[in-house]
């Protein structure tokens, strides 16, 4: 299945991407009261983009420049955009490495955050 090709609503979706971008992530708490963490990125292939979640153990995992397999995914729909989405079934591999692996710190420190 091609990015051009996901629709709000699909399911069962089986797809190969590039990591293009990866936001740092978050803490949000559920309505339970469960803190967990959660980031943004975005896939690429050849026939568009598309935003994913990533929560958790899955936020480390990948990297900018990673060629990923998403399975079981589906897709949601956030403010008017389709976006891509693991749930508690679906699963993230990474096919390839990229060069530009971001699962590290960024160069500035959370110091300047904490004072």
């Amino acid at each position: 299945m091609k990015i051009s090709e996901l629709k709000a609503g699909a399911s069962s979706v089986e797809i190969e991407a590039t990591v293009v971008e990866k936001s740092e992530p978050r803490e949000v708490v559920t309505k339970y009261g469960k803190r967990l963490n959660v980031a943004k990125a975005t896939l690429k292939d050849d026939t568009g983009s598309i935003s994913i979640s990533l929560w958790e153990k899955d936020i480390d995992s990948i990297g900018v420049g990673d060629k990923i397999k998403i399975t079981n995914g589906y897709v949601s729909e956030y403010k008017g955009t389709p976006q891509l989405s693991t749930g508690k079934y679906g699963k993230i591999e990474v096919l390839e490495k990229g060069s530009g692996d971001v699962a590290s710190e960024p160069e500035s420190t959370d110091n300047e955050y904490n004072e």
